[in-house]
């Protein structure tokens, strides 16, 4: 692991931490009750999961270094492609494996196709080699969506994570890790930081899900204050990112 902490501030206000079902809540309250698309959240998710990859992880200069991006079909998978356009234009060598591209939805497919034009190579996961030289891997199989023990190519993709000595950045939730119950499933990927988004999941707090988590990371998604405060959430958040876009948790 990395030892080097990147400049990202503490949150030290005390804020809530979400269900699933609230997270499901904010993201459906963006979309229909605010019109804030999915694509513009996960740009901001991307953006934030290749700014701790590059501070944190490649020592503020990417140029050259090679990174791995493991991309399922869902929103955790649009976000760390995201974040492989970044790192691609920022110079890293960049390297995607998607576990399901023919269930993609619309918006992580179209994220897809950008990478594509850019030709930042695609692979399956199942491409994925024991002696791949990479210095980062960027975890987005699976998020919120989880249900139950991950199954092929994206516990292919996570088993190969954990084997690899290169370090691991999981965005929102390590794969494989419940985020409201903080439930392990197998396989999960043992991440060294996690980037989560909007506020933390009560899962990444659960007894015994630390050495998953690593260290804690709250990326902005621009969820609008009055959203939290609706009749559906009923909860009361500060304006936490008043300082940075990326704020470090523990």
């Amino acid at each position: 692991m990395n030892d080097t902490n990147a400049p990202f501030p503490r949150l030290d206000a005390e804020i809530p931490w979400l269900t699933t079902e609230q997270m499901i809540e904010v993201d459906r309250a963006m979309i229909e009750d605010y019109g804030i698309e999915l694509i513009q959240m996960m740009e901001n998710a991307g953006r934030s999961l290749a700014l701790v990859a590059k501070l944190r992880f490649l020592q503020g200069a990417p140029g050259g270094r090679r990174v791995a991006v493991l991309a399922g079909p869902g929103g955790n998978g649009g976000g760390a492609m995201v974040a492989a356009r970044r790192l691609a234009a920022w110079g890293a060598d960049v390297q995607v494996f998607v576990t399901a591209e023919d269930k993609m939805t619309p918006v992580p497919a179209h994220q897809l196709s950008i990478l594509k034009s850019m030709d930042v190579p695609v692979q399956r996961a199942d491409a994925l080699a024991p002696d791949l030289d990479v210095a980062l891997i960027l975890d987005g199989v699976i998020g919120y969506a989880l249900r139950g023990d991950p199954r092929g190519l994206a516990a292919t993709a996570i088993e190969w994570a954990n084997g690899h000595a290169a370090s691991i950045l999981a965005l929102d939730a390590p794969s494989g890790v419940d985020t409201t119950t903080g439930q392990v499933f197998s396989p999960a990927i043992q991440a060294d930081a996690t980037v989560t988004l909007a506020l933390p999941k009560e899962g990444l707090r659960a007894p015994g899900v630390s050495e998953h988590v690593g260290e804690l990371y709250l990326a902005d998604i621009s969820v609008p204050p009055g959203l939290y405060s609706s009749a559906a959430l009923g909860l009361q958040v500060p304006p936490i990112f008043a300082a940075s876009d990326v704020l470090r948790l523990r």
